[in-house]
């Protein structure tokens, strides 16, 4: 099975101080171990960039440009990269009319119809309470993962 990694999940992996981080890796490992495949798309590179560029004061990892880029070449070679298509955004458009969705939530719909488009079912994200409304979709928490959530 394929589950799809959040941005939030590989900023945490990214930060060895981040209180979730041992957490995330674990669950990570869980994951491998079940003989899933951790995939991504270019949307939550996209947002790693932006978070990791981010200044530490400002919630972000306080990387240089370098640095970020070293992390995400570290990232794509981990995780299989899904290709952003131009199916997608149909699959965006049905999502964020039927669920009603308003600003920055159109970008998790963003990553939904990505899931969709790909066949992805599952999520692993510390956002679990933003992708509830989506019934296509299960969204993980790593602590989900550690206390032995059904994956099917």
């Amino acid at each position: 099975m394929n589950v799809m990694l959040d941005t939030n999940v590989l900023v945490r992996m990214a930060d060895p101080d981040d209180a979730h981080f041992a957490s995330t890796v674990d669950a990570i490992r869980r994951l491998d171990d079940s003989a899933c495949n951790l995939v991504i798309v270019p949307q939550v590179l996209y947002e790693f960039w932006g978070v990791a560029t981010r200044p530490l004061e400002n919630n972000g990892l306080g990387l240089n440009p370098n640095e970020a880029h070293s992390e995400i070449q570290g990232i794509l070679e981990l995780y299989r990269l899904l290709r952003d298509e131009r199916a997608i955004f149909p699959i965006w458009e049905q999502l964020v009319t039927r669920y009603d969705v308003k600003g920055k939530p159109a970008h998790d719909a963003r990553l939904v119809a990505a899931m969709i488009r790909h066949s992805i079912t599952h999520l692993l994200t510390y956002n679990t309470s933003d992708f509830k409304r989506y019934s296509e979709i299960t969204a993980l928490s790593p602590m989900s993962v550690l206390d032995g959530a059904d994956l099917i």
